[in-house]
Order: C-alpha cells, then sequence, then structure tokens
C-alpha cells in the first residue's frame, strides 16, 4: 500500500509569489504515529475501520450478547472461550451455550485466581489456576483435577497381586524344604533386595515373581480415583513407612489400592493417619497439545524454587505423576533459561511457553522423548498473557516494545505505527483477517482499544473500551467489557443492519507541512463523503493548542461538501474531522496556497 495518493493541479503563480495546489487524498491509511508518517494516516482516532478502505469510514457497530429465552445480557467477570459454542464463567456460574452450571466448590472468586485460563481438551473445559473441569457436553460431570483421602479407620498394607486378590502365607527366611507346587518363599538372603519367589513343579525350581505389589486398605480409599492414577500416599507409619511416596494405582475398589512394593512380614495395620492424594501441579500458564495438556511453573513452590515444564498423562488431563515407562506417561522437566513464564499458546503442533526474551519450545514425541529448545528472541510481556492470539495462520503477541508476529521462525513488529507510546496489561482476540487488542498506556494510564487489518497493515484506534478478554466463535470475535460492567459483547456482522446507530467519531491528521520550507495558507477543504450526520471540521496551527472551528456538513447521503477556511499564514497545521453517525469519506481536497520563507 502506497500512500498517501495526490492529485495535485498547480495553479497560475501570482504576482505576491502564492504557488497554489489543490491536493486530493483518495486513499487512507490508519493510526500511525511515527514522525515519517504519511499525509492520509492519522496521529489520533476514534471508532473507526478499515471495512471501506481505501476509504476512510467507522467501525462496525457492536451489540451485547443475550442468551436464554428471556435473552438475559450475557456477562463474564472471570473468563471467556469459545467451543463448538461460546462459555463465559460469572462467577462460581459456567454459561455453556446459555445453560448454567453452578460450580460452586470447584472454582474461586478470589481476585488473585481471576481472570481464569480456560483450556479446551476434547469435551472438557479446563478451568485454572482451580484445576476444575466441566463436559460441555455432560454438564453434570464436573469436578476437581485434584483428589484426595484421609482415613481415619483402621488401615492395612499387606502383599497382593495386581488385582487386588491376596497372596495368601509365604516362607520367610531359609529356603523352604521339599515345597508344593505353587508355594511362595520370600528369599531374603540379600536384606537389600528381598525377592518374592514361587515353586515351580514342572522346572522344579524357584521362580522369581518379577513384581511384587501392596493392597492398601482403608475405608473409602480407592473411592475417588481411578486404575492407573498416579498418587501420592503419605502417613504410613512404623515398617509400612517406606511405602509412603508416589505410586501408581494397578487396581482399586472403594475400600483398598493397589500400588506396586514388596514387604518381608505379614499383613501391617494401623490406625488412620493414611493419606491418599493425586494433584495437578502448581501452574503459570497452561496450553493444550496433541492430546496432553502442558503447563510450566517459576517460582518457589512449598519453599522450593521450580523452574519446570510440565506435561499431564496422554489423554487424561487429571494425571501429572504417573510414570510406568510408556510412551503415554506424564512428563516434567527442568528449564535452565532465568525470568518468570509470562504465558502459553499451541502452535503449529509445539507448545510454546514464553518469558520477555526467550520462547521455550517443545517438540512433542509419539514415544514420550519431548525435546525443549530455547529460542532466544523478542517474548511475551510480562502481563499480557491474554494477547496471545492466531489468525491467518500468524501468531501475534504484545511484547515489552510492541506486537509481534510470529510465524516459526523469529518475531517481527507489526506495530511501529503505534510510535513510541509505551502499553502493557495487553488483552487480544483475532478473527475475520483482523487482530484486536485493548490495552494500557503507561504513560498516562489511559486505555486504547486498537484493530490490526492484517492483509493491509493498517492499524485503527476504536475506543477506550477495557477488554478483559476475548474469544473467536464461528468467525466472530467477542470480548469481555470491563468499561460496561463485564457485558459479552461482539459486532454486527454485515448482513445485520446497523446504519442508523449514532457513533461519536473522529480523526486528526499528522503534521502537514515539515516537508515544505515556505510558509503556506489553506484556503478551503472539499471533502467527498457519504453520511446522514454531521462532519464537523477543526485546524490548529503551529501546534499553538488550539483547535479552530471551520465549519460543519449535515450529510443526507453520499455527496460532496466544500468548508472555506480563512487563510491563515502558518510554517505546518493538523486538521480535524469528527462526527456522530456512520461515515464513508472517500476523497479529501485542500487548495493550499505556498509563500515565502520570510514571516511577513
Amino acid at each position: 500500500m502506497q500512500l498517501p495518493v495526490f492529485k495535485t493541479f498547480p495553479k497560475k503563480r501570482e504576482t505576491y509569489d502564492l504557488y497554489r495546489q489543490q491536493q486530493m487524498l483518495t486513499q487512507f491509511g490508519g493510526y500511525d504515529r511515527r514522525p515519517e508518517a504519511a499525509e492520509g494516516t492519522w496521529y489520533d482516532q476514534t471508532n473507526m475501520g478499515t471495512w471501506s478502505f481505501p476509504a476512510l469510514s467507522t467501525r462496525r457497530h457492536r451489540l451485547t450478547v443475550t442468551y436464554g429465552q428471556n435473552e438475559a445480557q450475557l456477562k463474564a467477570t472471570a473468563g471467556l472461550t469459545g467451543k463448538d459454542h461460546l462459555i463465559t464463567v460469572n462467577g462460581t456460574d459456567v454459561i455453556v451455550n446459555g445453560y448454567t452450571v453452578d460450580m460452586t466448590g470447584y472454582i474461586s472468586t478470589a481476585a488473585d485466581t481471576c481472570p481464569k485460563q480456560l483450556v479446551s481438551m476434547g469435551a472438557y473445559l479446563l478451568i485454572w489456576p482451580d484445576k476444575a473441569y466441566l463436559n460441555t457436553q455432560n454438564l453434570a460431570d464436573k469436578g476437581s483435577m485434584d483428589a484426595a483421602v484421609t482415613v481415619t479407620g483402621t488401615v492395612t498394607v499387606e502383599l497382593a497381586k495386581s488385582d487386588g486378590t491376596g497372596y495368601g502365607s509365604f516362607f520367610t527366611g531359609a529356603e523352604p524344604g521339599s515345597p508344593a507346587n505353587g508355594t511362595l518363599w520370600m528369599d531374603t538372603s540379600n536384606p537389600d533386595v528381598p525377592v518374592l519367589k514361587e515353586w515351580s513343579e514342572s522346572s522344579a525350581m524357584w521362580v522369581e515373581i518379577p513384581t511384587t505389589y501392596l493392597r492398601i486398605s482403608g475405608a473409602n480409599v480407592g473411592k475417588p480415583f481411578a486404575q492407573y492414577d498416579g498418587v501420592t500416599v503419605s502417613g504410613l507409619t512404623g515398617d509400612a513407612e517406606t511405602f509412603n511416596g508416589s505410586h501408581v494405582i494397578y487396581a482399586r475398589d472403594d475400600d483398598w489400592i493397589v500400588v506396586t512394593g514388596i514387604m518381608t512380614t505379614g499383613a501391617l495395620t494401623q490406625s488412620g493417619g493414611l493419606k491418599v492424594e493425586r494433584k495437578a501441579p502448581d501452574m503459570d500458564y497452561v496450553t493444550e497439545c496433541d492430546n496432553r495438556i502442558w503447563g510450566c511453573k517459576y517460582g518457589l513452590v512449598n519453599g522450593k524454587p521450580v523452574n519446570e515444564i510440565y506435561a499431564s498423562k496422554l489423554g487424561d488431563f487429571k494425571n501429572w505423576s504417573c510414570y510406568m515407562g510408556l510412551a503415554t506417561d506424564s512428563y516434567a522437566a527442568g528449564r535452565g533459561s532465568d525470568g518468570v513464564f509470562t504465558g502459553a499458546c499451541t502452535y503449529q503442533g509445539h507448545p510454546l511457553f514464553f518469558r520477555e526474551e526467550c520462547i521455550e519450545k517443545v517438540f512433542p514425541s509419539a514415544t514420550g522423548a519431548h525435546q525443549i529448545v530455547t529460542v532466544e528472541c523478542r517474548g511475551l510481556q510480562e502481563g499480557c498473557w491474554r494477547s496471545l492470539a492466531i489468525e491467518n495462520e500468524t501468531l501475534f503477541y504484545k511484547n515489552r516494545h510492541g506486537v509481534c508476529a510470529y510465524t516459526g521462525a523469529m518475531p517481527y513488529s507489526v506495530s511501529d505505527a503505534l510510535g513510541h507510546d509505551y502499553f502493557a496489561d495487553a488483552r487480544a482476540g483475532a478473527a475475520g483477517g483482523m487482530y484486536y487488542i485493548s490495552m494500557r498506556n503507561t504513560l498516562d494510564d489511559t486505555w486504547h482499544f486498537f484493530t490490526y487489518d492484517i492483509a493491509k497493515g493498517i492499524w485503527n484506534r476504536e475506543d477506550d473500551t477495557v477488554a478483559m478478554m476475548f474469544t473467536q466463535n464461528l468467525g466472530r470475535i467477542y470480548y469481555v467489557d470491563e468499561t460496561d460492567g463485564g457485558k459479552v459483547k461482539r459486532y454486527y456482522s454485515q448482513s445485520e443492519s446497523a446504519e442508523d446507530r449514532a457513533i461519536d467519531w473522529s480523526v486528526t491528521s499528522n503534521v502537514i507541512g515539515l516537508n515544505l520550507a515556505e510558509n503556506q495558507y489553506v484556503s478551503r477543504f472539499v471533502i467527498r463523503c457519504e453520511t446522514r450526520g454531521q462532519v464537523h471540521l477543526e485546524v490548529r496551527y503551529d501546534e499553538d493548542g488550539l483547535w479552530t472551528d471551520k465549519g460543519t456538513y449535515e450529510g443526507s447521503g453520499l455527496g460532496s461538501f466544500v468548508l472555506p477556511v480563512t487563510p491563515k499564514r502558518c510554517d505546518h497545521l493538523r486538521y480535524r474531522l469528527s462526527g456522530n453517525r456512520p461515515v464513508k469519506i472517500y476523497s479529501v481536497t485542500k487548495y493550499v496556497e505556498q509563500g515565502s520563507d520570510q514571516m511577513w
């Protein structure tokens, strides 16, 4: 795209050394605060878009999303996402396609747990940091990923087979003489590595049982768990204390679980004290890839420093410490890169974990031999994890110095037009070839809602909306409007008429005249536009801080109008157009008269 597009018509040179030009703009850019910004771009904007490019036009209207038979306004205080349908988290309620699910007891409304990270895995919606889940196809299937049981009654630990059936009696000490077929002997000749053996009459020898199991019994000890869950056992005492630690449940019933282990005595019992727990690790950010949930953590956990990347068991978001020597096992890897994690997403089949100065890129393996590569580059700004969005096969996110685009190699900036303002707290989404981002200018603590037309490379500023979160659903962009009570909003589609709705808009030009050595006059503007509202023109000379009213046009459709400007000698100027109804401006023509480089 080339800006600006001028049509220039020289006029007769007058005796008083003026040179008149008719300058016509027919192609308009967007928001651009660079010092070298071309004419036709704008130093400031309100409610503008690129829907009618190359014409200058207002953005599409927005509406509040409603749901249910009563068409209640949809609100979200903690989260927003899209699966087959729109999903919001409002307090402890999760609203799925208009149906409200009470998640009291599973999700928190505490400020440090909001907003939520909502991750989809199959039919399940996973809610972080609460570690809660909801089956969006069966709304009764909900709960916590974590599970724990504390047994207060009698606890028994004994040798058992992998299915939980008991072995019965066995010999210990010296090798038994004249054993019958199936006789069991606990060989303790090496006390550090006892071995359970079984007499085989057919081979006339003792056959080692390669893996031995323990059945841990207690009231309801196995009730919340499933086969092959990875759990932590604690609270066993006496001779059974060595069985505390991490285990995999190989079989279960409500009142017992089976784990691997070996003991050289008969059953051990104790009164209470046993705790069995399945727990997902505390994680900063999570994402789904290849039927696993991946997460990261940097900081202190239980007083110990942690800098790790995790993956759940294949196809099982509840299990994070299931290690059976299989490709489906859970995964954890310590990292050497320094600095807090700032966000996570999945892109081109790779989980990506961001820090401000690098990206940790995971290469998942079908065999479980996952690899992680650290890419030193412009990472994700802290506090901007909600700015990650993918559109047109490109990942966009807010870096410390601007908005970056990433296509798998090295990220590059796409936001030079935003100038030297420093933004933070960015939240973004993408749909329909557009990247939408709401962020705070830290220089004056003001909020700005921008759009980036990816194909045209044009930025536009819409307004000061504070968007908590965005999502894309069925090709539409949705966002939570914090400035309007957390209402969920979307844009009117092209098929939905909203042309009669009021919308306050304005565009302020960049400085005009910096490329001329002489002083100049602007004698009139001719504007061709389509509107049924007002178009107001103001001019400011030599950055004196004063906007001078130059007239108002009352539109009734497509037409042209002339606003004469009393000539005032100046070195440079800005002009501002504003209105109160949707507008399309097809051309702006200025009549400029150049004078000498001497002040009269």
